[in-house]
């Protein structure tokens, strides 16, 4: 093989690498926005306290579409995804949509809670528990975001960037699905303890040892 051939065929290498890096990465925004999925798998299930001081368990918003989102406030990808996350809240919270952030941060609540309120971040944020790092099989890029149906199911999980225009999407299409329970309560920020956001027939399970910093 000549010198030329063989540049040629390393090229053709490096491209395809590339393309299919880039098909891996972009096929689930795809498949959320087209609605392409395989019925999704049980979402585990964890506990954690917001920062407005509720204890949340995600089993408890069975009913409700939920995006379950790892990130960090030193995250440039995460920064950049959180204002079209916030949209989408904003349009579809009433009819059942919740997100539940989950900070990756080791700087303490204070960091996160000034770093929202400079955004305008009003969605429901936690700080990040073992528990749901493990159950989620260690969030070990950032941001993941993990999109799950009335059921409980998780039906997309997005590695890097959800762009807005693919959840908003997936929502919309989510919320027109009929599930076979009933739904739950809801959980929408800023809800006081004993509200609908915890109405799902238990009291509130008490905040988790391990919280993290």
């Amino acid at each position: 093989m000549s010198v030329k051939a063989f540049k040629i065929s390393i090229e053709a290498a490096l491209w395809i690498a590339v393309l299919g890096f880039v098909g891996y990465r972009m096929w689930p925004q795809a498949a959320s926005a087209l609605g392409l999925d395989s019925g999704g798998v049980d979402a585990p299930d964890f506990r954690v306290e917001t920062l407005d001081g509720r204890t949340v368990a995600l089993s408890e918003l069975r009913g409700q579409v939920v995006l379950v989102n790892f990130w960090a406030t030193w995250c440039p990808p995460c920064r950049f995804e959180m204002p079209g996350f916030q949209r989408v809240y904003e349009e579809y919270r009433d009819q059942g949509f919740t997100i539940l952030g989950l900070s990756m941060d080791r700087g303490g609540t204070h960091v996160v809670r000034e770093f929202l309120d400079e955004r305008g971040i009003t969605y429901p944020v936690a700080m990040a528990t073992p528990e749901a790092v493990r159950a989620f099989g260690g969030a070990n890029l950032l941001p993941t975001s993990y999109l799950i149906d009335k059921e409980g199911r998780i039906r997309y999980t997005v590695k890097g960037v959800y762009t807005e225009t693919a959840l908003s999407q997936a929502v919309g299409r989510l919320l027109r699905e009929t599930p076979d329970a009933a739904p739950a309560g809801r959980l929408t920020a800023g809800d006081p303890p004993g509200s609908a956001a915890e109405a799902s027939g238990t009291n509130a399970a008490p905040a988790p040892k391990e919280v993290a910093r």
